[in-house]
Parts: C-alpha cells; sequence; structure tokens
C-alpha cells in the first residue's frame, strides 16, 4: 500500500514537473516570433512583444498558443540579453 501511494505521488510530481516547462524555442525562432533583429535591446524586445501581443493575443481575436509563442519569445530573448550582460 505504502509502495502504491509512493508511485502515485512520484507520477503527480513529474506530470506537474513535464507541465511547468515550456517548449524550447531558439534565438532565431524568438527574434523571427518578435520580427526583431539580431542587436535587439532589453526595450526592444519588450516593445516588440507588446506589438505582438496586441495583434495576437486571445481577447483582440488571436489565440492562445500565438500569444504563449511570444511570451516565450520575450523570455528567451531578455534571458539572453541578461546572459550576456552577466559575461
Amino acid at each position: 500500500m505504502k509502495l502504491l501511494l509512493l508511485g502515485l505521488l512520484v507520477l503527480a510530481v513529474l506530470a506537474w514537473l513535464g507541465r511547468s516547462k515550456r517548449p524550447a524555442m531558439t534565438l532565431a525562432e524568438a527574434r523571427r516570433t518578435l520580427e526583431l533583429g539580431g542587436g535587439a535591446s532589453a526595450d526592444d524586445v519588450r516593445s516588440a512583444h507588446r506589438r505582438i501581443i496586441a495583434r495576437v493575443h486571445p481577447d483582440a481575436g488571436g489565440s492562445a498558443e500565438l500569444a504563449g509563442r511570444a511570451n516565450a519569445a520575450r523570455d528567451t530573448l531578455l534571458a539572453e540579453i541578461e546572459r550576456r550582460s552577466r559575461s
């Protein structure tokens, strides 16, 4: 009985961890999604994200999938900019 409960707990944790991860997006995909060039600053990324979200957000007639891709692109590019500034 304890082994069964432990197994269920492990499965629940694995399922939770799997859901919380975003799909990987390359820098090139992120730049294409936000329509940016290679030398974009953090402010450029935020501005482009706002512009794209205004078009693709579900409340504006877009889809949740497109809005999610725009968010993932923003996160990817901002993380890269942060990583570059630390080195």
